[in-house]
């Protein structure tokens, strides 16, 4: 029998559940994914790194875990949020359930939440702290705790600690994968198209970077405000006066866009999910895309030589930018989509023949 836990909102709603994963109370900032597949992809996504997750689909685990569809190592996220949890997975795949995952990740979780009630709330007020507790009593100085919780390190605390390589099969490009809490897939998709790989850390120079002679650089995924990267914008600043072929995705875009001037802004609950339209401004085409950002480089202060190419169809917000002085582009969604749809794969044949075309 699961003992009571209690998810406490920072302006003092509190929602009663039962536990299950790691037993431990953790404080965080509550965003919701509308996601119908891919529960594991969101639990091993860096980006979600000091964030509690709801999952608006109400039934989770029922395919157990599968270590081969991880996007990281192990999860970054503080907490996990579901309607159902289902305590006996089936399928082929399967190596183990939710339940053993979640405590041996040290992850604490809530199950039997009205998720929907818990959705509107977000999505009426914005993202909220929060805290899962195994008390629903809650003093002034516990909410001011969760109230006064900021997300800090994030990159610093998801990157890889030493560069790591990939070979790929007849492989005839360089790139390089700064990684700022890349998903896996991201390198995957680069590797099967014949690219060898070298994957570094978020704090390696711009002149290390040229030094390796690569065709192009991969900007990653990550966590965390943006503009927190004051180093690692100065260093992309300099990496874009040497005009190697760049691709950015989601926070790789944002800062990249933050080093040619721009500025980025907090959503008030951000884009999680795999259902989200990207209008492309060109041809007018609508995108399904998978996406996690809760900031957005905003359209109206890109400079002159940064076109927006993308726009979210719900609310207008910048989803690409195409870089007319050097050859860049960057996409705040997600191409690689794990799980998700594939609409916008054809980006990194796009980034390949950039850089094949760079070499002529």
């Amino acid at each position: 029998m699961s003992r009571a836990a209690y998810l406490i909102l920072e302006n003092g709603t509190v929602f009663e559940g039962k536990a299950f994963g790691a037993e431990k109370e953790t404080t965080g900032e509550l965003v919701f994914t509308t996601a119908m597949t891919g529960y594991l992809e969101t639990l091993t996504d860096p980006s979600y790194y000091g964030q509690v997750v709801i999952q608006t689909f109400p039934l989770i685990g029922n395919y157990g875990v599968i270590p081969a569809d991880f996007e990281s190592d192990s999860p970054s996220l503080k907490g996990y949020i579901v309607r159902e949890w289902c305590q006996v997975p089936s399928n082929f795949r399967c190596e183990g359930d939710l339940d053993t995952f979640l405590k041996e990740s040290g992850i604490p979780g809530i199950y039997g939440i009205d998720t929907r009630a818990l959705t509107r709330i977000v999505r009426e007020y914005g993202v909220l702290n929060c805290k899962i507790s195994y008390s629903p009593d809650v003093t002034k100085e516990e909410l001011d705790e969760i109230k006064n919780y900021v997300i800090t390190e994030a990159v610093e605390s998801t990157t890889i600690k030493e560069k790591e390589h990939f070979d790929a099969e007849n492989g005839d490009l360089n790139v390089v994968l700064m990684d700022f809490g890349a998903k896996h897939n991201i390198g995957r998709e680069l590797v099967k198209r014949g690219c060898n790989l070298t994957v570094v850390p978020a704090h390696t120079t711009a002149d290390e970077i040229k030094a390796m002679n690569p065709d192009g650089v991969m900007l990653s995924n990550g966590p965390g405000d943006p503009s927190d990267n004051t180093e690692i914008i100065a260093e992309l600043k300099k990496l874009c006066d040497f005009r190697i072929p760049t691709f950015g995705i989601c926070l790789g875009h944002q800062l990249l866009a933050l080093s040619q001037g721009a500025k980025t802004e907090k959503l008030k609950y951000g884009h999680r999910g795999a259902n989200q339209p990207a209008k492309e401004v060109e041809t007018g085409r609508v995108y399904i895309t998978s996406q996690n950002h809760g900031y957005a480089v905003v359209s109206d202060s890109m400079p002159e030589n940064g076109k927006v190419s993308f726009v979210n169809g719900n609310d207008n917000t910048c989803e690409g930018v195409n870089y007319t002085n050097m050859p860049a582009f960057s996409v705040q969604f997600h191409p690689e989509a794990c799980g998700g749809p594939h609409d916008t794969a054809f980006l990194f044949d796009r980034f390949i023949e950039l850089m094949k075309n760079n070499r002529k």
